[in-house]
């Protein structure tokens, strides 16, 4: 369990209601497709009509998505034009889709480990080979095990 503390210990005297990063997160996020392109953005998908093949949705959905992903700053357009076509858009990665994939990589592992299926998919380190895993660690560097989390108010300014 994660310790809320200080202020927040006393569950109520307030509200993550609109305040959460995590309730955030999820109204951006939040769908299935959008998740799904980001794991493509990562795995090198540029094309619009790669995404919608890969993750199996529409043109219609796959320009919505692709859309808000660009519009949060996760994915940027970037013209490209091929020999004997016209001018197009592919979409890649910002340092903010960097950034959030070890939420994608998180869900991965989560699935692996607890949902049925065979799961030969693994995440691997290709610096030696071994299997990587999300972690959590501080600022320090010390691995943060579930019972040592906690949740405190930042000090402003």
């Amino acid at each position: 369990m994660t310790l809320l503390q200080g202020p927040l210990a006393d569950r109520d005297a307030w509200s993550a209601v609109g305040e959460c990063a995590i309730e955030k997160t999820m109204a951006l996020v939040g769908t299935k497709s959008a998740m799904l392109i980001m794991r493509e953005a990562y795995y090198g998908t540029t094309r619009f009509d790669d995404f919608a093949r890969r993750v199996g949705i529409t043109k219609a959905a796959t320009s919505a998505r692709l859309s808000e992903l660009v519009e949060l700053g996760l994915l940027k357009r970037q013209p490209y034009h091929q020999p004997g076509q016209r001018r197009r858009e592919e979409y890649v990665l910002t340092e903010a889709g960097i950034d959030f994939m070890p939420v994608v990589w998180a869900m991965f592992e989560w699935g692996r480990r607890h949902l049925p299926g065979q799961h030969r998919l693994r995440l691997t380190h290709l610096g030696c080979g071994a299997d990587a895993e999300v972690q959590l660690r501080c600022t320090e560097g010390h691995l943060v095990p579930p019972d040592e989390l906690g949740v405190r108010l930042a000090k402003s300014g």
